[in-house]
């Protein structure tokens, strides 16, 4: 469920405006700020080639504490050197000064097109204009900033009777488990460990962000951070109600971004089970999420289940090819690796006439299954990405 107009969360201020690092007047500077010190908390990409502020943030992040993060669009700020990692620091020196705190305490986080240095400048006279904006109802305006090819602001409120979990994100293309490009913030009143928080922000990613896929690309500059203000004990029901609360609004973001996957048309739930292992379950999943075969068959419409099969066959995974049942959603289409028959192609084609879709492959060899969520893959998508650099 979509937030709209005013969130907030108590410790907590934001704000967004058009720095001029976009063409035009586009959003795109943001800024969170905790009114004190907050545990924090990160999980960055794992891809080998990182943005600066991914290095600058994994860093301050061995503290444990933050107060600040300040947010641009536009502008990766990856593969730009060592210019790249000085004009983060730059940049956050100067949020630290218009806010009077340490310059340790401010995170950085970009987000635009790769190999384009950052334009220290504008964001330095935005952050000047930005801080005095900032208010507790911001969150809505920074995930407006932080937006690239997304349709619409990401934002989720979980609000318990003991306290309140808020995010934003950013995310439509390049996703893939193990961090898929995506930014998001959450932010939190619970007072909570730093140690404990990690472990439970780690197994909330893993749940959520680690479980979809667009296109099969890893970003550079993928990075989901929660900050904690400690206002309210997390009450008796303690740190599996909280994990439970962090878990429905990483979900449910993550959800937002295959929603809004550039071009697609459908989403679509993935679910293998029967797996020797979680591993293998993964394996499969993600070959066939990332198949663009698979992928333009759904748009199509087609109940092209070879395709299906193609790509289980090819995941690396040993597989009985004579154990494999798949389905869409409850029509089964392979029976024991080959086709079931009785007219199974024309239902599964009614199937795909939904939005949203489920392949279900039972591999029969276990008793391990994953969910994965994609999409399809569309005209629209090559058109978006072929003219992203200009």
């Amino acid at each position: 469920m979509r937030v709209r107009g005013k969130i907030s969360v108590p410790g907590f201020l934001a704000g967004g405006i058009s720095a001029g690092i976009k063409h035009g007047k586009d959003m795109d500077l943001a800024m969170i700020v905790c009114q004190t010190q907050a545990v924090t908390a990160g999980v960055f990409t794992t891809n080998a080639v990182k943005a600066a502020h991914v290095l600058l943030d994994m860093e301050r992040l061995k503290r444990g504490k933050c107060q600040a993060i300040l947010i641009n669009s536009g502008c990766a700020n990856a593969c730009t050197g060592k210019r790249g990692l000085e004009d983060a620091r730059k940049v956050s020196r100067v949020a630290a000064r218009c806010l009077g705190i340490p310059e340790k305490l401010v995170l950085v986080a970009s987000t635009g097109l790769i190999g384009t240095p950052l334009p220290v400048e504008k964001i330095s006279r935005g952050i000047k204009k930005l801080v005095p904006s900032l208010s507790p109802d911001g969150l809505s305006r920074a995930a407006r900033s932080i937006m690239t090819t997304d349709t619409f602001p990401k934002v989720v409120l979980n609000k318990t009777r003991d306290f309140s979990i808020a995010g934003i994100a950013k995310g439509a293309g390049m996703i893939h488990p193990r961090m898929a490009t995506m930014l998001c913030f959450i932010l939190t009143d619970a007072l909570i460990e730093w140690e404990v928080l990690k472990s439970a922000l780690r197994r909330s990613v893993e749940g959520s962000f680690h479980r979809i896929s667009v296109d099969g690309d890893m970003s550079t500059n993928d990075s989901v951070i929660i900050m904690s203000s400690g206002r309210q004990p997390l009450g008796k029901r303690g740190i599996g109600y909280f994990q439970d609360s962090l878990d429905e609004v990483t979900f449910r973001l993550s959800e937002m971004i295959v929603e809004d996957a550039e071009g697609a048309t459908k989403k679509v739930e993935i679910i293998v089970k029967g797996a020797a292992t979680l591993l293998d379950a993964r394996r499969v999943a993600e070959r066939i999420a990332v198949s663009p075969l698979v992928k333009t068959a759904i748009f199509g419409e087609d109940p092209n289940w070879g395709r299906i099969m193609a790509a289980i066959g090819s995941s690396g995974v040993q597989v009985s090819q004579d154990k494999i049942d798949i389905f869409y959603d409850k029509v089964q289409v392979v029976r024991h690796g080959k086709r079931y028959g009785g007219g199974c192609e024309a239902r599964a084609k009614r199937v795909l006439k939904s939005d949203f879709p489920r392949i279900i492959v039972n591999l029969n060899t276990g008793k391990a299954q994953l969910r994965l969520l994609t999409c399809d893959l569309t005209e629209d998508y090559i058109k978006i990405n072929a003219a992203y650099h200009t």
